[in-house]
């Protein structure tokens, strides 16, 4: 019968014993790999310090954008609920002016009607015809009370007044209107409407424009 083999060394260790050792070495190195959990890596404290600052700075930016907004948002609606003191100022002073306005419209009524109707009357009724001389009580009214408040009272009087007639405008067809018979014979037409706007604004200076606007339209002569 042959004698077996001695056996293989490797480094004073029997071959065959070496590799089972190396084989069940990396079995267990690999089932430790798979049971191992996988760990985070690991911050310093720095860097967590910097993140921790950055999420503050974050949260408190964030707080203060939402506060601006609403505190512009309560601003915003303030405003809009509050009016602007120069027009409630404007609203108080136009509802104290009204009152004031219609007594003194009533007032410069009461003194400019009387003679306004008297013209009115002398011009639009059958009282006089064309080319008849008022009587002596219209002509002093209209002379003391009309003519001598026009605008170019002087014009119209030239030489001086021989009387006051009635007749049909030069210019415009179907209008009757006063004339000045003047000294000379020569004779020349007003308007007594100018006459009433020129009285109103030497007696009413702070409501002669809008009382004329508003009653008195604009006559010729």
């Amino acid at each position: 019968m042959a004698a077996a083999a001695p056996p293989q060394l490797f480094g004073g260790v029997p071959l065959n014993y070496r590799l089972r050792l190396s084989n069940h070495h990396h079995r267990r190195l690999h089932v430790v790999s798979l049971i191992t959990p996988l760990r985070r890596p690991t911050l310093n404290s720095a860097t967590e310090s910097n993140h921790s600052t950055h999420r503050s700075d974050a949260s408190v930016s964030s707080s203060s954008s939402a506060a601006a907004a609403a505190a512009g948002g309560d601003k915003a609606v303030l405003e809009l609920r509050v009016p602007e003191p120069a027009k409630q100022e404007k609203k108080v002073e136009d509802r104290g002016s009204k009152p004031k306005w219609r007594v003194k419209m009533k007032e410069i009524l009461r003194d400019v009607g009387p003679i306004s109707l008297l013209a009115k009357e002398i011009l639009h009724t059958d009282r006089y015809m064309d080319g008849q001389r008022l009587s002596a009580e219209h002509e002093r009214v209209v002379v003391q009370k009309l003519l001598a408040y026009h605008p170019r009272y002087g014009e119209k009087i030239g030489c001086g007044i021989d009387s006051i007639i009635v007749d049909q405008h030069p210019t415009f067809k179907h209008t009757r209107c006063l004339f000045v018979v003047r000294t000379d014979g020569a004779w020349i037409d007003f308007s007594y409407q100018k006459c009433l706007r020129e009285y109103i604004r030497r007696k009413f200076p702070s409501h002669a424009e809008k009382f004329i606007r508003a009653h008195l339209k604009r006559g010729s002569g």
